[in-house]
Parts: structure tokens; sequence; C-alpha cells
């Protein structure tokens, strides 16, 4: 991220974004099921992808490191992010898969029904073979999203790269992304559901936790988190796996809280940055597009060293 030269110069890029590449297609008559739906248009999605592209447009170097299919859409993800001036060196063309889709409606400012298309799509076959140790360390940061520790395979992808930041003094950033669906917990036509208690879930990402520098989470993500029925208690269990990072609550039109020491006794006192009054059409994308600011804005925390990395957690598969 920005303003690390200070113990970085040497590095090429600001941020790499290890996750989601896929094609949102956005149905064009607004307040209809997707059932009724007739037209739809093509956009570049992927939590992921959007925040590469978000901090690309805000001016940072950012790269995205995952996988499309090679195919048209594929073609379509690649030319959109190289046009912003995102990197795309390595992302990889996988001639065995096809890149994920995602079908979205909006029928109104809170409802927006999803259908995922990603039966053994391309990006989740990234694998550790995939991940180049120099690559990484010629980064300044290093942000992953919960989809990519979703299953075996892209959680060794995932850790590897963890790895190499950790050696290479790369701030890592975990986005929590809790999409209950891609985690195998609702049926496949309840992409919009955005949270499910799981204990599974929350013992997974309790286990890599302590790698991360900076975790962004809604206040429902970092439930999943901590794995408890109250945000306070979930907050004060991330706390101690991981002592030394910053967290970032979303709350909505509330703004977010930052929480760089101990937890507070109520949410409401943490440090504050108040949301910006906009009017809302749909929140689909308002958290990545808000990562993209904080990686551009607001992580002057991230100018000092961190301390000595802990040891590499045990995985969970």
């Amino acid at each position: 991220m920005q303003n690390q030269t200070s113990f970085a110069p040497d590095r090429n890029l600001d941020v790499i974004c290890l996750g989601r590449l896929a094609v949102d297609l956005y149905a064009r008559q607004l307040g209809a099921r997707l059932e009724d739906v007739s037209s739809l248009a093509k956009y570049l999605g992927g939590s992921s992808a959007n925040i590469a592209f978000g901090t690309a447009r805000l001016g940072l170097k950012s790269a995205m490191l995952s996988r499309v299919g090679d195919e048209q859409m594929g073609r379509f993800l690649l030319e959109t992010l190289t046009r912003e001036g995102c990197d795309v060196s390595q992302v990889k063309l996988d001639s065995e898969r096809l890149t994920g889709l995602v079908l979205l409606g909006i029928k109104d400012r809170d409802t927006f029904p999803l259908l995922f298309y990603r039966e053994n799509c391309a990006d989740m076959a990234l694998c550790e073979d995939d991940i180049d140790e120099a690559f990484i360390a010629g980064s300044k940061s290093l942000l992953i999203t919960g989809t990519h520790l979703s299953t075996e395979k892209v959680n060794a992808a995932s850790r590897k790269a963890l790895g190499f930041a950790r050696k290479h003094n790369v701030r890592t950033v975990l986005d929590i992304d809790y999409r209950p669906v891609l985690w195998g917990l609702t049926g496949r036509g309840d992409g919009e559901q955005r949270f499910i208690a799981d204990d599974g879930v929350s013992s997974h990402l309790q286990s890599v936790l302590p790698l991360f520098d900076l975790i962004v989470g809604t206040e429902e993500e970092f439930l999943i988190a901590g794995g408890k029925p109250a945000l306070l208690d979930c907050l004060q269990v991330v706390r101690q796996l991981a002592p030394q990072a910053v967290l970032v609550v979303k709350r909505g039109p509330l703004g977010c809280a930052v929480i760089t020491g101990d937890i507070p006794a109520d949410i409401d006192d943490a440090f504050t940055i108040s949301g910006a009054q906009v009017e809302v059409m749909n929140v689909l994308g308002a958290g990545d597009a808000f990562l993209s600011g904080f990686c551009r804005y607001g992580c002057a925390a991230a100018t000092t060293p961190m301390p000595a990395a802990p040891p590499m957690p045990a995985a969970r598969w």
C-alpha cells in the first residue's frame, strides 16, 4: 500500500489481489425477478478483481493473482483489468475450466438475487504451483478474500502466498467477504444469503487470522470469524489470534470502526470514520469500493514494519 517506501523502496507493486475473478451479468430490468429478466449487462466481477480494479483506478500499482478460462469471458476480464492499468501477468489461462459467472438482479435497494455459476470454475482452480515467490516479494501488500480459503486447493495456494508474504515483510490483508453459498452452506439458488453461523467455517478462518496485518469485514463477517453470537466477543477472539492486526469493522451508514489496540467495551467507542451520504441504488460492490479506497487513503498504519511473523498455523485440511 502507499507510503511503505520507508522500508520497501524497491517494490514495484502496491497491492496484489488474490481471489475471485469472474464476470457479473446484471439484469437490465430493475425491480424484476431473475425469472423475469430478459437482458443483462456484462461487467468485471469478483471481490478481489473489483479491489484490483478499484485500487488501480485510484492510482495504486495493483496486480491480480488468479485464473480465468481460456475463452471469451476470460479475455474480457483480462482486457478490462489491463485497460485500468492493473498487472495481469500472474493471471493464468485455464484451458480445462470456464471463467466463473454470476447473474445478479436488483429488485430494490435491499434485495438483490444472486446466482453463482462457479462449479469447478477457473479461479477456484488456483493452486500452489501458481504462486511465485519473487512476484509476492515484489509487492508492498497482499490482499486475500475469504472465498479463497474455502476449499482445499485455493486454501493451500492462499497459505503459500501468505507464507511468502510474511517471509518478505509484505503486508497482508484479509477481506473476510463471507458468502455462505460459496462455503456450501446454502442451496445454489440462495446466493443472496449473507450470514449463516457455522463452527467449521469459524474454526477454519481462525486458523489463518494470525497471518494477517489488516482484517476487514462487516459486523456479520466478524461474527463468522469470531464464532460467537455477540460482535464484541467475536472481536475479542480475533484480537487474541491477531494481536497486532488492524481491525476494520464496516458498519454501513454508520461508517467504519478502526481498532488498532484493545477491543473497546462498546463498538461505538472505537475510532470511527463516518460514512458519506449517498443515494443508495444497490449495495453490491460497495464493500469492494470501500476497501479500494481504504487501501489508497486509509493505510497510514501500514507504514511501520510489523514484528516478526508468527509461525504458520496448521491447515484445516
